[in-house]
């Protein structure tokens, strides 16, 4: 499958409106709050919280703005100790299903009945525990995307791989040229994670993370995953990474900067790479030469090639310790504004993709129309959405798998020490 490219970009850079509270904690009462992660989607989200707190003065939503790596590091430790947000942020996965074991959030089934009926169902599900809901999706669908400068393919001439094989030659061409294949934000060490998921996919299907997830003994020894983490290795050997992947951090979109300045030709990334792209490098995304398409398939693999691998979104969740009626202002909020008419045409206008039914007919009409009917196809035909692996594991499983996927891709255990490593960490 040929790269889609991007003509035309209609990039609108919004302005962060709200000011911030000092990081309390919901549990206090007396004022609801929420912590929101900073770039991409989120300033559209600020300025619906404005909107509702113009409109609704009697039930007025603070917020707090974080970097994705500092919000994960804080928000447990205030859930855990009483003091979360009245709206927490989460991916849902291994971590919902402890903050619903411990009684840490509400049950949200009855009162977001209506808004989860105007939802994909596939985004809904991730949200529900036990058939009851204690998470609705919040903003974007974020599928993985391969992102393509065109440019640099062209002066290569190299065309975009759409299977393994030639995905190698590609590497291998564009190392030739003195060009970096793929850049890969190895300092965050989460984008690893990227490579290991769509790799497993592709050979095993989603059944073996499945697996893991449903914590079965050995699961992490699945020959899908060890197969997978081999063809790391191969590309490693191939040097299809920058030899400095593992000082570059995602946070600051630099892995996307060297993609834009054509000192990589790849990157593997989540769509909210995209609306960061519009606002930090606009001229990259406005020439025509960002490009974009799916994960290469991997031959005899058992996965269906449109699967797609990801987060279905961020997810709100209402913090149980909140006083009653700061509670019920989340809840309200989320009942009764959440994916209004201007918020979803703001989260397209800066190219973002609520999960939400027929959206065709608005996404025509965008100037991003291009990127974003590519990326809501993928959710909407994908087979499997799954989740990224770091939130779907068990909580205390998070660290480690991540520490042990650096380690492969440093070279510094094989992929069976992985699977031995993480199989130790399955919870019993």
């Amino acid at each position: 499958m040929q790269a889609s490219r991007i003509t035309t970009i209609g990039a609108t850079t919004t302005t962060l409106l709200l000011g911030l509270t000092a990081c309390g904690g919901g549990g206090g009462g007396g004022e609801a709050n929420a912590w929101v992660l900073n770039g991409g989607v989120w300033p559209v989200v600020e300025e619906d919280f404005e909107a509702w707190n113009e409109e609704n003065p009697d039930q007025a939503i603070t917020v707090d703005s974080f970097a994705n790596d500092v919000y994960k590091e804080r928000i447990r430790t205030a859930v855990g100790s009483g003091e979360a947000p009245t709206l927490i942020v989460g991916w849902t996965g291994g971590t919902l299903l402890e903050y619903v074991e411990h009684d840490y959030v509400v049950d949200l089934t009855e009162s977001t009945e209506d808004l989860r009926e105007r939802l994909i169902d596939s985004v809904v599900a991730n949200g529900e525990v036990d058939g009851s809901t204690y998470a609705v999706p919040m903003n974007n669908v974020q599928p993985v995307v391969m992102y393509v400068n065109q440019a640099v393919f062209d002066e290569v001439g190299v065309d975009v791989p759409t299977d393994w094989d030639e995905m190698l030659e590609a590497v291998e061409a564009f190392n030739d040229a003195d060009i970096v294949p793929f850049a890969l934000a190895g300092g965050s060490r989460w984008p690893m994670l990227m490579w290991a998921s769509y790799l497993t996919d592709r050979i095993g299907g989603p059944e073996a993370f499945d697996a893991v997830v449903a914590g079965e003994p050995d699961a992490w020894s699945h020959p899908a995953i060890i197969e997978a983490l081999e063809r790391v290795q191969e590309l490693l050997d191939a040097e299809a990474f920058d030899p400095n992947f593992s000082s570059v951090v995602a946070d600051q979109n630099e892995d996307a900067q060297m993609l834009a300045d054509g000192r990589a030709a790849m990157v593997l990334q989540g769509s909210w790479v995209y609306s960061r792209m519009l606002e930090d490098v606009p001229d990259f995304a406005a020439s025509g030469d960002l490009a974009f398409t799916t994960f290469p398939e991997i031959p005899g693999g058992a996965g269906d090639p449109a699967n797609i691998v990801g987060n279905p979104a961020n997810f709100w969740s209402v913090s149980a310790d909140a006083s009653e009626e700061d509670q019920q202002a989340g809840i309200d909020y989320l009942s009764e504004h959440l994916f209004n008419d201007e918020s979803v045409d703001a989260m397209l206008e800066t190219g973002n993709i609520p999960p939400l039914e027929g959206l065709e007919e608005k996404i025509a009409d965008t100037e991003d129309e291009e990127f974003l009917g590519f990326a809501y196809d993928m959710v909407r035909d994908a087979p499997s959405f799954q989740l990224s692996w770091d939130q779907a594991v068990d909580p205390s499983q998070e660290q480690p798998l991540l520490e042990n996927l650096e380690s492969v891709f440093l070279g510094q255990i094989t992929p069976e020490e992985f699977a031995e490593n993480m199989n130790a960490t399955q919870p019993e």
